[in-house]
Formats: C-alpha cells, structure tokens, sequence
C-alpha cells in the first residue's frame, strides 16, 4: 500500500509541474488517504504481533 501512495504523491508532483492543478489536487488528497491507512493498518500490526507472556 505504500507503494500505491509513492505512485500517486509522484503522479501529483509530474501534474503540478505540468500546470494540471485538478489532477494534481486529486491524486495528492488519494495519497494522503493510503498513506493513512497505511499508518492504522501498520499501528494494527504492531499491538497484534506482540506475543503475551
């Protein structure tokens, strides 16, 4: 899923320099979303993969 969020931060990057500002808000606001649910589904992984003694 971060991968997905790279693709588009670098999608929004290339349209904001080629002047497309619809695009480039569009695909910007897309990697903020992966990139939070990124976050929540790593903090998940992290309590679940704690062995209890």
């Amino acid at each position: 899923m971060l991968r997905w969020t790279i693709t588009f931060i670098v999608l929004a990057i290339i349209a904001a320099v080629f002047g497309f500002g619809g695009i480039a808000a569009g695909a910007a606001s897309i990697a903020k979303i992966l990139f939070f649910i990124f976050l929540v589904l790593f903090v998940v992984s992290l309590f679940r993969g704690k062995k209890i003694l």
